[in-house]
């Protein structure tokens, strides 16, 4: 599943994602989101981690940031019902 939007500032990202689940007789949207960093093993293979480093914090706290002001703009404007 390809994400709608990402966000990236060094090797970390935060990535959204668009989800739909049935509720009842309607289909709702909702969205997740997945953060990562990226880094290159001992072979050069690119890898994913989802833990972080005291010096990556500020870059994962960015990304949530701005992950959250796209979610909730999103969600500000989306039609009610």
């Amino acid at each position: 599943m390809k994400p709608e939007q990402t966000f990236r500032i060094g090797s970390v990202t935060a990535s959204v994602f668009l989800n739909s689940a049935k509720v009842g007789e309607t289909t709702k949207q909702m969205r997740s989101v997945k953060m990562q960093r990226r880094y290159r093993d001992e072979q050069g293979e690119w890898q994913s981690a989802s833990t972080y480093s005291l010096s990556e914090l500020p870059q994962l706290q960015a990304v949530v940031s701005l992950a959250m002001n796209y979610v909730s703009e999103l969600e500000a404007t989306a039609p009610q019902g």
